[in-house]
């Protein structure tokens, strides 16, 4: 596998931005020239091939739907002329970006105040859901850096708005694939005491093994498989990305969506996905969904096939017949050429010509799915925050 094949999943696009760009062809014959080597840099956890059984499991990986190609030689190439051609600006905030800052105290306010479901977006994909009288955390990272590294790789604007002390005992975490901006080992370990029950896609459970957590805590699904724990129910539904945590072992597990439903509300979770025909899919077998969280930011042209663009999560909302929308996989992390506030900015103004209820809360905000007065174009409940910081 190329090693700039990989460079979407994070901490190599991190790399490679940050080079100087007279370096840029001289640094990728290297990383080329150590591809040719034969070095295996880098891998976590020896997967046992023989034991995966999956309709999307041939030749020793893992595959999308339709088999769509998930990068191209062309595109790593165009990526790299761009970063030694284009002057790119404002892809990091110059201050902290505002949250509200959460803990035990200030949940159980936030419960007692609320007659049903409530969700608190953490900032890029990391969801904290109270639901069914029970908290279930998403995507969970919490590490200063989404890297194979402590010392590199790319750093958080802020802090977390809650701790990981600060979280209260969880029912579950959920993980949509192995790329450490969402599967963080130093924020699993910490969670290990915590969490009840883990629910990962196929093949991700070993690197928790690994990590110390047990097996019997662990379930992992393939696409359209659900797991029920007392009364919320989650399936795995399809995504259009890949996996990798290393420079060879890219789609050695599955990476999904989320469907997460109790009798009474419906939540759907993209995780990290190109636009697909699967959104309709999902959104025909499952929906309608109270809310969408739909991933908007570390887009581009040059890998809309991994990672949606503004308008087309415009469209996957439609597909899956979302109610609300809450934007994700942004607000933390410098991974693509956009400007840190674009995302939010162009759904703004998509959503407000689409009459679509757009959530756009403060990292560590409560949203309150009980509540349906509350959209950003109706009672102005969630401000655009972005633009006080601009100004």
């Amino acid at each position: 596998m190329s090693p700039i094949a990989n460079l979407r999943s994070g901490w190599l696009f991190f790399l490679f931005k940050h080079i100087s760009k007279y370096l840029i062809v001289l640094s990728a014959s290297l990383v080329l020239a150590v591809l040719l080597l034969g070095f295996s840099w880098f891998n976590e956890s020896g997967i046992n091939k023989t034991e995966i059984i999956s309709p999307q499991y041939y030749d020793n990986q893992f595959h999308n739907l339709n088999d769509v190609r998930t990068w191209s030689w062309q595109g790593s190439w165009s990526a790299l002329r761009r970063w030694a051609t284009e002057d790119f600006s404002d892809t990091r905030p110059d201050q902290p970006l505002p949250v509200r800052q959460l803990n035990q105290q200030l949940l159980e306010q936030d419960r007692l105040n609320s007659d049903g479901p409530l969700l608190y977006w953490l900032g890029h994909s990391s969801v904290l859901l109270y639901l069914d009288q029970r908290y279930w955390l998403i995507d969970p990272v919490f590490s200063d850096r989404a890297s194979p590294f402590s010392f590199y790789g790319p750093q958080r604007f802020q802090p977390a708005p809650i701790s990981v002390a600060q979280l209260p005992p969880l029912a579950g975490v959920i993980i949509s694939h192995n790329h450490y901006d969402h599967l963080d080992q130093q924020t699993i370990r910490q969670l290990a005491d915590k969490t009840e029950h883990f629910y990962l896609p196929l093949v991700v459970g070993q690197y928790l093994q690994d990590w110390g957590i047990s097996k019997d805590k662990i379930t992992e699904l393939d696409w359209w498989q659900s797991a029920v724990n007392q009364e919320v129910t989650f399936v795995a539904t399809p995504a259009q990305h890949f996996s990798g945590r290393g420079l060879f072992d890219r789609g050695e597990s599955l990476w999904a969506s989320w469907v997460i439903q109790t009798e009474n509300t419906k939540i759907f979770f993209s995780g990290d996905s190109g636009y697909f025909s699967g959104f309709k899919q999902i959104g025909d077998r499952y929906g309608p969904f109270d809310i969408t969280l739909l991933e908007a930011g570390a887009y581009d042209r040059d890998w809309q096939q991994v990672h949606m663009l503004p308008e087309q999560t415009i469209q996957a909302h439609h597909d899956l017949q979302g109610r609300q929308l809450l934007p994700i996989h942004n607000g933390v992390f410098d991974l693509a050429f956009h400007r840190w506030f674009e995302p939010y900015q162009k759904l703004s103004e998509l959503a407000k010509a689409q009459d679509i209820e757009l959530r756009t809360p403060l990292q560590g905000q409560k949203i309150d799915l009980s509540n349906s007065n509350d959209s950003v174009f109706n009672l102005n409940r969630f401000k655009r925050w972005w633009l006080d910081v601009l100004h």
